[in-house]
């Protein structure tokens, strides 16, 4: 995964236009170097210093925009184009393909570690739970990270994933349901019965299983095609279900919701059979699939 990183988005969470935003930005400079360093960039993007520096941070993030050049991706002017597929990300499919780019990507650390490993050392967790992980990864690393950038660092996190409780003040509900993620429910905050009725929980959250039915199979099969690691002609269950940026751990699903997915693979593309034969599970991939083509099959259904 590289060197750890903690920090970049000066605490601030992904908003919902910021990756459009960011993108018409830099095709607007694109013949300029590093358009977010110049000074004009505040007022073109209408936000603050710091926002700037964020909004370069999530694009990069979300892989929507290239390290070296600062560019955008194939992927970002697919998407965000002004004939992208889904320029305003109004699409579910898309939040959980964005969601997919971030984790696997990890230019932001925190997003990788907790679907790949921390979820499978807890899945009800308090936010110091979090820190002291990631404190500990950063030990076994051999890194130095601050603690307080860490702390931060998980705040911004369960901003950009959890749904924020209705007894918060108008404008943080109204800035927290601008993030971007809240959609997918990957994590909730959990309900604990208070007197005679539920109510959440302000300090526990939990990483949410479910049979992920708003996943389109597209999307679900782009991430294995993406995936050099366990792509292969036949792919274990295992692999599937566990191995790094599996779809199994990206999207948090259980043995029977990735078993559920799998058979809806098979009836959907010709080319992939699943089999179960002596105990041994795996995906065969006999067909010949282009991930950018399962994709134009997706938007161009919608």
């Amino acid at each position: 995964m590289g060197d750890l990183r903690f920090s970049g988005h000066d605490s601030f969470q992904c908003r919902n236009l910021w990756l459009k935003k960011g993108y018409d930005f830099v095709m607007k400079s694109k013949e300029s170097k590093s358009p977010f360093n110049n000074n004009l960039a505040v007022i073109d993007l209408g936000v603050g210093k710091n926002m700037v520096s964020s909004i370069r941070f999530w694009m990069k993030a979300f892989d929507m925009l290239d390290d070296e050049n600062e560019l955008p991706t194939n992927l970002a002017s697919y998407l965000l184009d002004k004939d992208g597929k889904d320029p305003f990300l109004e699409d579910l499919g898309t939040l959980w393909l964005l969601h997919y780019k971030l984790v696997s990507k990890s230019e932001a650390s925190i997003y990788n570690l907790v679907f790949n490993k921390f979820r499978k050392h807890r899945i009800e967790f308090k936010k110091t739970h979090l820190i002291n992980f990631l404190i500990s990864e950063c030990e076994r690393l051999d890194e130095n990270h601050s603690p307080n950038s860490i702390e931060t660092d998980v705040g911004v996190f369960l901003k950009n994933y959890v749904a924020p409780d209705p007894k918060e003040g108008k404008n943080n509900i109204e800035d927290h349901y601008a993030s971007l993620l809240i959609e997918l429910n990957l994590i909730k905050k959990i309900e604990n019965y208070v007197g005679d009725k539920f109510e959440l929980d302000k300090d526990w959250y939990k990483i949410e299983s479910s049979e992920r039915e708003s996943l389109p199979i597209e999307i679900f099969l782009y991430v294995i095609l993406d995936n050099e690691e366990i792509l292969g002609s036949s792919i274990s269950f295992q692999k599937l279900l566990n191995a790094e940026n599996s779809p199994g751990n990206i999207f948090v699903m259980t043995p029977d919701a990735l078993v559920s997915k799998i058979h809806e693979l098979t009836k959907k593309f010709n080319g992939i059979v699943y089999t179960e034969d002596a105990g041994v599970r795996e995906l065969q991939i006999t067909g010949e699939f282009n991930k950018e083509s399962i994709l134009d099959q997706y938007y161009g259904r919608n």
